[in-house]
Order: structure tokens, then C-alpha cells, then sequence
């Protein structure tokens, strides 16, 4: 039996999970886009020390920036992740709030076809922020599905327009589901009222400033964190980045960290609301 905690960021998932862990004898695999990222510990909440310590975890800190990490690639490490767990007799327990890798893991994902000649030529045209507007507007004419799922995934959109160009249908079309389960799951959808999920983002931000963000997000910035293929989209370095640069204050660059988190937690809610019809939705004190 597969276990999984998900939902909206800053939410509580993760210390569920590791107190499921405890009682479990389980292995927390992360299923957090960014947390893959090793030199990215503070912005994307990974896991302590000490947590990591105490119980097993998979997927925390594994790759370097440069280092492109897809949903194909999650679900190639989660599922050699739940195989070793299992092996050691751990109780393999999912967590995290990239919902689309979730769904592809439980339920499947089409392959995709690709032309590494046309990318390249997508990728020059429209790989960069000063482009960024060309593209969603291209999108909006040739694919606007794939520009409500991921309107703010630079690398997403470029990947669902070469898909686009090359089979003349939406990838979110032709990323089919099966519908049903893979393998047995066990899931919850840890659910905070909007209030207070934004108090626990605040006091996150907070948390995570004092802890040493902005030196962190200093040193993977100067590391060439905006020109990687897919670690440049974690949330809040380019915030932190403005204000390095003197484009904004301290107190406006923490306002904007708590106001863009607050806008991915409603987008994670809507999506774990519609797309995972297999995860019971509980309080977080429940």
C-alpha cells in the first residue's frame, strides 16, 4: 500500500507525514518540484537535518541547479524510491504539493513526442523573461488550455507549444489518464481554511527569511539559478532577487512572497480539488 499526504503549501502536510512515518515504520518521498534541488534547502521548505536523520526521505536535495527535473523524471525516481522503501520493509509515504507529478504518478502519463531541433528553436525564442509575454500570447491563440494549467511555467508552456506544433493537439489533450489507479493508495488532502493558511505563510516567510533565505537565494543567484532549465521556477527567489538588486525594499520584497505563495496555495487547492478523486480531503487538525 502506497501512502500520500498532499495539498496546498504550508498547510502541515509534511509534519503529518513524518508523524505517520514515526508510528509507520514508513520513508517520506517528497513530491515537491523543487525540494529536488540540493543548494535550495531553506526556499523549498525541504526537510531538516535532523528530520532526515530520524526517518528515511527520497527526492530532497538530489539534484543540482542545472539539472532539468520533468514529471518523467519524478516518476522514475519515485517509483525506484517506493521499490527500495519497500525492499527495507519501509512503509512508502508520498508528500508534497506538485499535484500534476502526483496524478501522473498514480494514474499514468502518456508519453510525449519531441523534436530536439524545434525546441532548440523554441527554447531561443522564447527561453528568456523578456519573451515571456510573446509566449503566453501565442499560447492563447494556439493552445489556451495549456496556458490556464500552466500560464506561469516558462519551460511548460515552450514544451506544451512543441507539442502543439508537432501533432497539431494540446498536450493536455494528449496526456491521457487511464483513470484508474496504478497501484492501492491511501491519500489525504490536508485542507486549512484561507486565513489561516495565509497566517501560516506569513509566519513561514518569516521563519524562512530569518533562517538565512536571502543569503541562500544570493548564492544560487549568482550560481546561474535564472538560466536553469527547471530550478529557476522555484517560488520566490526572483522576489528576493528584486530586492538584491535594489528594485524593491526588504518590506515589499516579504509582502510579494507571501501574496505570490498565497496565489499557488489557492492554484494547488483547485487543482487537488478536481484531480485526485482517490485522496480524502481532511482538516489539518482533523
Amino acid at each position: 500500500m502506497l501512502y500520500a499526504f498532499m495539498g496546498p503549501t504550508a498547510s502541515g502536510k509534511s509534519a503529518l507525514a513524518l508523524d505517520f512515518a514515526r508510528k509507520h515504520h514508513g520513508a517520506v518521498i517528497s513530491a515537491d518540484s523543487m525540494q529536488i534541488y540540493r543548494v535550495l534547502p531553506i526556499g523549498t521548505a525541504q526537510p531538516s537535518p535532523a528530520e532526515r536523520e530520524e526517518i528515511p526521505h527520497y527526492l530532497v536535495g538530489d539534484c543540482e541547479l542545472e539539472d532539468p527535473f520533468t514529471v518523467y523524471e519524478f516518476i522514475r525516481r519515485a517509483e525506484a524510491a517506493i521499490r527500495e522503501a519497500e525492499e527495507k520493509e519501509l512503509t512508502p509515504i508520498l508528500c508534497g504539493g506538485t499535484g500534476f507529478y502526483l496524478k501522473a504518478l498514480f494514474y499514468g502519463l502518456d508519453d510525449l513526442p519531441g523534436d530536439a531541433k524545434l525546441r532548440a528553436e523554441l527554447d531561443a525564442e522564447y527561453d528568456r523573461d523578456d519573451a515571456f509575454d510573446a509566449l503566453r500570447e501565442k499560447m492563447r491563440k494556439l493552445d489556451p488550455a495549456s496556458l490556464t494549467r500552466w500560464h506561469d511555467c516558462r519551460r511548460k508552456l515552450i514544451r506544451s507549444l512543441e507539442v502543439r506544433l508537432l501533432t497539431g493537439k494540446s498536450m493536455t489533450e494528449l496526456q491521457l489518464h487511464t483513470g484508474k489507479l496504478k497501484r492501492p493508495v491511501t491519500a489525504w488532502i490536508i485542507s486549512r481554511e484561507p486565513d489561516e493558511l495565509r497566517r501560516r505563510i506569513a509566519l513561514r516567510t518569516d521563519a524562512m527569511l530569518k533562517a538565512g533565505w536571502v543569503e541562500e537565494a544570493r548564492t544560487a543567484i549568482q550560481a546561474g539559478l535564472f538560466d536553469t532549465p527547471t530550478a529557476h521556477q522555484a517560488l520566490g527567489y526572483r522576489i528576493i532577487g528584486d530586492m538584491l538588486s535594489g528594485r524593491i525594499s526588504q518590506a515589499e520584497m516579504r509582502e510579494k512572497i507571501i501574496t505570490a505563495t498565497c496565489q499557488y496555495a489557492r492554484r494547488q487547492r483547485t487543482w487537488f480539488r478536481h484531480q485526485h478523486p482517490e485522496a480524502q480531503t481532511v482538516p489539518a487538525d482533523g
